[in-house]
């Protein structure tokens, strides 16, 4: 259905998450994968969904030149928010055990926000999800933490780990926004756009 209203335009994803591009996949979208460097830094005074927007916002900046007519790039950010802090991917092992047991038997936010850019305009949306979690064990976190090695994951966890099996006990919001990207929220942005 996509493809059929997006075959005048082409979609680039600029993302090396394999959770993203397997959604665009899902989604039936022909798409090329394109990637440069950022330094994923933002203003102190940003807080929530501001850091996300900004982030994804950021990621497409150093396309803004080379992008074409017809192209619709999509950048995209995500972060956990907890206790008034954005949490981010843990620089090493102690600190994703320090982030999960933080969260633990409490209820935290993830973010994410996708950026849409084209020649002429840019259109930044995003979503919340609020994830619970039960009281985790430390053998419990250190057994996710050394076996599924997290260091890619905002918030030093994937919903669709052993973690989320295990430890996830609400949640409120799109699934898949916990996972990277609110596809439900891909799909009304695009058809909005190429409407």
């Amino acid at each position: 259905m996509l493809k059929e209203k997006l075959k005048n335009h082409h979609i680039i994803l600029a993302s090396g998450s394999p959770r993203r591009q397997q959604f665009l996949k899902e989604l039936d979208l022909d798409f090329e994968i394109r990637l440069k460097p950022v330094v994923e830094e933002y203003p102190e005074c940003l807080s929530h969904y501001e850091i996300t927007d900004y982030l994804a916002q950021l990621k497409a900046l150093p396309f803004k030149e080379e992008l074409k007519e017809k192209d619709i790039l999509i950048t995209s950010d995500t972060i956990v928010w907890h206790n008034n802090q954005a949490l981010g991917k843990p620089k090493d092992e102690q600190d994703a055990f320090n982030m999960i047991q933080s969260m633990s038997g409490k209820a935290h936010e993830v973010i994410t926000s996708i950026c849409f850019t084209s020649v002429d305009y840019q259109k930044t949306v995003n979503n919340i999800t609020k994830v619970t979690f039960k009281d985790l064990t430390d053998v419990e976190i250190w057994y996710y933490v050394k076996t599924f090695k997290p260091m890619d994951k905002a918030g030093a966890y994937g919903i669709q780990d052993w973690i989320g099996l295990i430890g996830v006990t609400k949640l409120e919001g799109s699934y898949f926004n916990v996972m990277g990207m609110p596809v439900h929220l891909l799909y009304k942005t695009i058809l909005e756009i190429v409407n």
